[in-house]
Formats: C-alpha cells, structure tokens, sequence
C-alpha cells in the first residue's frame, strides 16, 4: 500500500510525506524535490559519526547543532553517542517536526522527547547566528541535496563563505563541522578549506534501484 501520510503548505511550498509502493520505505519531498527516504540511512548517520569522532574524542557533554531534522536519523545517531550532552535540532518547516512529535516517523518523537534535545522551527543561518561564538562542538547541516541539489533557491548562502565563516566562529575549538552532499562538490570543499584551513571528503557508495553511486561527506575542523 502507497500514498501520502502527511501533507503541509508553507511559504516556500508544499511538504508532503509518503510511503512508497514496492519497498514501503517512507520519503520526504519538498516542492516536489526528493530529500530523503528510510531506504539509505547511512549517509545521515555517517553525517553524526564520523564529525563526533572528529570534534569529541575521549569527551563527553559535546554540544551539537543540526541543521536540518529530515527523517530523523542524523539526530538518532546523535542521541546513540554518549559523548553528546545537548543537541539543538532547527529546522525550517514546522509541520515536519510535528509530524515527528505524532509518531509518523517511527523513532523519532521519543528522540525530540529526550531532555538533551532543543528544537527550533526557523532558518539554520539565523538561528545560528543568534548563538555565541564558540558555543558548538559539532554543526551538522543536511538541508538539501548539497549545494548542487537546492530544496530552495535561499539555501545556496548556505555553502558560500560567509555562512561558513559563521559556522567556524560559533565552533569551539577542534569543533568539527559536516555538510552532506549528494554529489562531489569541489566549490564547497574550497570554500571550507578558506573559512577553517582544512576540508575532508568521505565518499560512500550506494545503490539505488539498479544504479551504483556515492554520496559524500565534507567536514572541516575549527584550529585549536
């Protein structure tokens, strides 16, 4: 059985969350662009390990800020860490969280639940701004697709310079930021390398349907 669980209308467009035919993974579509399904997790959570690993080694009370709830299972990886203190979750259409907070992502309203999370309903850009400087261990930003594959157009401030030097300000240091892309994005890499002095590319192979293809992490690390 297919169809839409759940459907919401915001300034930007329609949101709307569904279960497939076939394989009955759920999916999340903005404006019509694909986001993310239940099928391939293991980006989003390579988007939690592989920073924490990075920003909290032999640590513990790491502060993490995620850019983007999705379908939840970046900020389930986050909340498995018990290096993780807090985690400050903002995301831009606010029926998603809703849709979290009923139970129609399986998981996930017991993860928004938990005492260490926040939850802000707004642009990443502006909330993080609002936040002090060295304030973060770990920023985690899965919005879209990566700069190549934009769920809005405004998004695309997101992987430029100035909103990275941002991200680098409000991390401490040896913070570590990850950004989840879609496909190779050497723009963004150098725009990285310039705001925090250095870039790493994880690439992981997936396949999808008959199709063998990768998706890539980028993080960078804050000095000190």
């Amino acid at each position: 059985m297919s169809g839409h669980l759940a459907r919401a209308r915001s300034e930007r467009g329609d949101v709307v969350l569904l279960r497939r035919a076939g394989d009955g993974a759920l999916e999340l579509r903005v404006n019509g662009v694909f986001v993310m399904d239940t099928a391939h997790t293991g980006t989003e959570r390579l988007l939690a390990t592989a920073s924490l690993d990075l920003a909290l080694p032999g640590r513990t009370g790491g502060r993490v800020l995620v850019g983007g709830l999705g379908l939840g299972f970046t900020l389930l990886e986050v909340l498995a860490d018990p290096r993780v203190g807090s985690a400050h979750v903002v995301e831009l259409e606010g029926a998603l969280v809703d849709w979290h907070r009923r139970g129609l992502v399986p998981g996930t309203a017991e993860a928004l639940a938990d005492g260490r999370v926040r939850t802000s309903v707004g642009d990443v850009a502006e909330v993080l701004a609002a936040e002090p400087e060295g304030e973060l261990d770990v920023l985690l930003l899965d919005v879209d697709n990566g700069p190549g594959h934009l769920v809005h157009d405004r998004n695309a401030a997101l992987y430029r310079a100035e909103f990275l030097e941002l991200c680098a300000a409000r991390l401490a240091p040896g913070g570590t930021a990850a950004i989840w892309s879609a496909a190779e994005a050497p723009d963004l890499a150098e725009a990285l390398a310039a705001a925090f002095g250095d870039c790493a590319l994880t690439s992981v192979p997936v396949v999808l349907g008959r199709t063998e293809t990768s998706y890539h992490l980028y993080t960078a690390r804050r000095a000190g």
